[in-house]
């Protein structure tokens, strides 16, 4: 690393550096990437990959006058470092520090903030047509992954471009990954493009085009030379339309696939395309993972993770499988059994598990790609054919699919399994990703069952249950990371629909504690019998239907209800039961433990937990005060 390099305070600083420098630039933020995530954990692949790009974007462009939007954005380290933010690098995705995506309100230079895939071109789209509607200059730039469009938005706003704006843009960054390896037409689709023989000669052809077309006869001969132009840089269609790509069908003139590490070739070719007063799209090639060799090795993994050792690339392992991990085993080894059994996931199979599952039974398990609402509806095709589909998707990302359980699965009576992974905080990765609404998203649905397993044996008992479950949608949230360490039991056991779990009885307090919550409720429960009060424990399974019964029973019977949810207190599962009681004209006091009504920052669960009321000693302070 080149120690000698000035600090980069901000675009500027960049904008200064000699050419002659800027190789060393690369290199020195790859060593700070590896270097800083080895000890925070974070998004590094991704971000390895854009360097160079980054770079050039910001010597070529002007922030935050022109706007650049990242797709997803857990590629924005880099940005955040050209940006003003390098000195608190060390602090990426830990409390009270950088946000592991952008976010508007942490620097003027981040102008969209996102975290699901898919949202950036139509955002952009939305810019660009804005700044024309008032008369701007300024230029919109929208850095989309190719995994991305597998996604319906993209093409909606492709559909778009060309009726709503003269200048926007795109650059298709084209590493082959998302979160796993990409699926589908789209991606075999740029594979065509990326592997035509003449790549072979690309980066020298492309570079001398470039030059060529930045020199002083490039507007008067630009007619002339358009067709051979394009032809050095992609394949021609046969036919007698000759259109060169699909994003020429819908109006937008595509340039490429160039070589996305050459740094001196992507500031020229950027500085020719903001001259350019067409939609334009510029189809890179990158590497996730360039500069260290662990992440080359290991996509998928380093794709997002926590700490690591830099020498070996290992991730500290848990002496308890996580929830994901049994979650994927214990569907697997049911498939084996039951020939209905299918696998759906979004482009997610290692982060759901879902690789033991295609690696033991490929001809059963389908990755549609970062599609959910297509995802859902596949699933529900299935389901319509007599096949039982396990759809297993984060829940931050299942609420895309809302429309689709409510009115293709719920009103049908459709018997989707619908397994949402990361259900409740998901810690570090911040508001994008918490899981904190699906309770709320999900309630309202008629017919459609909703549980939560308080550990490891319950919730294989749980999963036996949906496989075995044939009147409708049923859905099941666990959360991110291991469970208390309970060992399942050999042989699963079908569990009545809507009926609670009463693990011990009492008459002073009744705590309702779903899930994960589950062990605060404990704790709780001993301080609370410590200072003399009788305290039942109820571990409720079922979000919906609601054990009327037993919550009714003890709700007449204590002096305080509490309920305990990782999900936001608005119409969550103490909502719920705050809901059921008063129906029933019971009004002894209820205490909601459970996010409040906004969205919820970045950092590890415990401090979040503490700071929000989520503890063991807020439980137990609230329900004092409700005693009194």
């Amino acid at each position: 690393m080149d120690t000698t390099l000035p600090d980069i305070t901000c675009p500027a600083d960049l904008k200064a550096l000699p050419l002659d420098k800027l190789p060393a630039l690369v290199d020195k933020i790859r060593a700070t990437l590896i270097e800083t995530l080895s000890l925070t954990g974070g998004h590094l692949g991704p971000n390895l990959g854009v360097v160079e790009l980054t770079i050039a974007l910001h010597r070529v462009f002007d922030t935050p006058k022109d706007k650049f939007v990242f797709d997803v954005a857990h590629q924005g380290y880099v940005h955040k470092m050209l940006t003003g933010r390098w000195d608190k690098i060390h602090t990426i995705r830990q409390y009270e520090g950088l946000n592991g995506f952008l976010l508007r309100s942490e620097s003027e230079h981040d102008c969209y903030g996102a975290g699901h895939a898919g949202t950036a071109l139509g955002a952009a789209l939305g810019m660009a047509s804005a700044r024309d509607l008032k008369g701007g200059d300024e230029h919109v730039v929208c850095v989309s992954g190719d995994a991305a469009f597998t996604c319906g938005p993209v093409f909606e706003a492709l559909n778009n471009i060309s009726s709503h704006t003269n200048r926007l843009i795109t650059v298709l960054n084209d590493n082959e990954w998302s979160i796993d390896k990409n699926v589908g037409a789209i991606a075999k689709y740029f594979n065509t493009i990326a592997t035509h023989p003449g790549f072979a000669n690309l980066h020298d052809k492309a570079a001398k085009f470039v030059e060529f077309m930045l020199g002083g006869g490039a507007r008067k001969l630009a007619e002339r030379v358009e067709n051979s132009a394009k032809g050095l840089l992609l394949p021609q269609s046969e036919g007698p339309h000759n259109r060169s790509t699909l994003f020429e069908e819908f109006g937008i003139r595509y340039y490429g696939p160039i070589n996305g590490h050459d740094l001196p070739l992507l500031i020229q070719t950027f500085e020719f395309l903001k001259t350019q007063n067409e939609p334009v799209i510029l189809h890179i090639l990158t590497e996730k993972g360039r500069g260290y060799k662990p992440a080359l090795e290991d996509p998928g993994k380093f794709h997002g993770l926590g700490k690591y050792n830099i020498e070996t690339g290992e991730v500290q392992a848990t002496d308890k499988p996580t929830y994901s991990q049994i979650y994927a085993r214990t569907v697997t080894d049911f498939a084996k059994e039951d020939q209905k059994i299918v696998a759906i996931t979004a482009a997610m199979p290692g982060g759901t598990g879902l690789m033991a599952f295609k690696k033991e039974i490929p001809e059963r398990y389908f990755d549609v790609g970062i599609a959910e609402e297509h995802a859902a509806l596949f699933a529900c095709g299935m389901a319509v054919q007599g096949l039982r589909p396990f759809l297993t998707i984060y829940s931050t990302f299942m609420q895309r699919a809302v429309d689709m359980i409510l009115h293709d699965m719920a009103i049908q009576h459709l018997p989707v399994r619908l397994c949402m992974d990361r259900g409740g905080l998901s810690g570090d990765d911040g508001p994008t990703h918490h899981g904190l609404f699906d309770i709320a998203y999900l309630r309202g649905i008629p017919g459609l069952v909703h549980m939560q397993p308080k550990d490891e044996d319950e919730f294989v008992d749980m999963l036996w249950t949906m496989a075995n479950y044939e009147k409708g949608p049923i859905a099941i949230r666990y959360p991110r990371g291991n469970g208390p360490g309970v060992t399942p039991k050999a042989r699963p056991q079908i569990l009545e629909i809507g009926k609670a779990e009463v693990v011990a009885d009492g008459t002073d307090v009744a705590l309702i504690a779903l899930g994960d919550m589950f062990s605060i409720a404990e704790q709780a429960k001993t301080i609370l019998e410590q200072k003399g009060y009788s305290v039942a424990l109820i571990n409720p399974r079922w979000i919906k239907p609601l054990d009327n019964e037993v919550i009714e029973t003890y709700a007449r019977k204590v002096k305080v209800v509490c309920t305990l949810e990782d999900h936001v207190l608005m119409n969550g599962f103490g909502c719920a039961v705050m809901e059921q009681l008063c129906t029933v004209g019971i009004t002894t006091p209820i205490v909601r433990i459970g996010w409040p009504d906004e969205f919820v920052e970045h950092g590890t669960p415990a401090i979040l937990r503490q700071k929000h009321g989520l503890s063991v000693e807020a439980t137990v302070e609230k329900v004092l005060s409700r005693l009194v």
